[in-house]
């Protein structure tokens, strides 16, 4: 990524975290003062952005530091293990949101339903300026034109920040109707059956991001990406007789890596260059995968396993 575009993505995030700063303050006031559950949760909620922000505008940094002796491929994980801490701050919230809202049902108390409905207006809207602010986008390191896998790009960092947001603007939304019911019916059991919604909405996101980043950290095969597909086009070039041991795993979100060893006839054997050019090629053009090692053979070193390629 070029630097003017570090520079704005930094912006977007202290942008960010200023303004849910401020929201966090007007709903823990609002939901003392109207005694809503449902705001004080959404509240919560924001207290998790403001950590989710924070972690991963530290982790957005920390990841620009260059590799070294001890981390030869940088500190681009550190996205990842950003995005998991934050899944894993979004799944305790919801707990606790839970418990919170059972025990309104055993013991409900008073609701201010009016004010309770102009603060969550006003989180809401809050809510949405952080959402256009932290608009995920997808990333192509400065390569203008687009690839088919170009959406293995998306920062799962900024993308669980953004996630948090979107999600305590659904919550927003719960506590506006719950606002507006309590208003016109006075039924204060409203509160924590909305407390509960939110608390759901918040678990499905937490999954999503969880989900992702275990993935990641356990090198699965990147989303999107077909290893027999890969395969069959390396097999297709002129000169190759097999692939095997071929593994492919993300570096972090935006990092595909990609080793393997590929056999030669004996008529591309006197091509060598040739193919493995034609292979690096393929993999940038076709799938976006910079990041190859290619171990050329003369036969199968019977290594890994042989992926079948007709």
């Amino acid at each position: 990524m070029p630097d003017h575009e570090d520079t704005k993505l930094e912006g977007r995030y202290l942008a960010s975290i200023l303004i849910t700063a401020i929201v966090l303050v007007v709903e823990i006031i609002g939901g003392i003062w109207t005694g809503s559950l449902a705001l004080l949760s959404d509240s919560a909620h924001v207290f998790t952005d403001i950590f989710a922000l924070a972690i991963s505008y530290g982790a957005f940094r920390l990841s620009k530091k260059p590799g070294d002796d001890n981390h030869t491929y940088g500190y681009h994980r550190v996205e990842v293990f950003a995005a998991l801490i934050n899944g894993i701050s979004l799944a305790i919230i919801c707990l606790g949101i839970w418990w919170e809202a059972v025990q309104r049902f055993l013991n409900p108390g008073e609701v201010m339903g009016a004010p309770m409905l102009v603060i969550a207006v006003i989180g809401l809207v809050a809510n949405i300026l952080v959402a256009l602010v932290l608009k995920v986008e997808h990333h192509h390191d400065g390569d203008e034109h687009e690839h088919p896998h170009d959406h293995q790009k998306e920062d799962l960092n900024l993308n669980s920040a953004y996630l948090h947001v979107i999600g305590d603007a659904l919550s927003s939304v719960g506590v506006i109707i719950a606002g507006l019911a309590i208003w016109l019916t006075g039924a204060v059991w409203i509160d924590p059956l909305i407390s509960i919604l939110i608390g759901i909405m918040i678990a499905q996101s937490s999954y999503r991001v969880l989900r992702r980043a275990t993935h990641i950290l356990l090198e699965g095969t990147p989303e999107g990406i077909s290893i027999p597909d890969i395969a069959k086009a390396i097999g297709a070039v002129d000169g190759v007789a097999d692939v095997h041991d071929l593994h492919i795993w993300n570096i972090c979100s935006g990092h595909i890596s990609l080793s393997t060893h590929v056999a030669l006839t004996p008529d591309g054997c006197s091509k060598q260059n040739g193919i493995l050019d034609a292979i690096r090629g393929l993999l940038r053009d076709t799938f976006s995968i910079d990041h190859v090692t290619i171990q050329i053979e003369s036969e199968n070193c019977g290594q890994g396993q042989c992926i079948q390629t007709d």
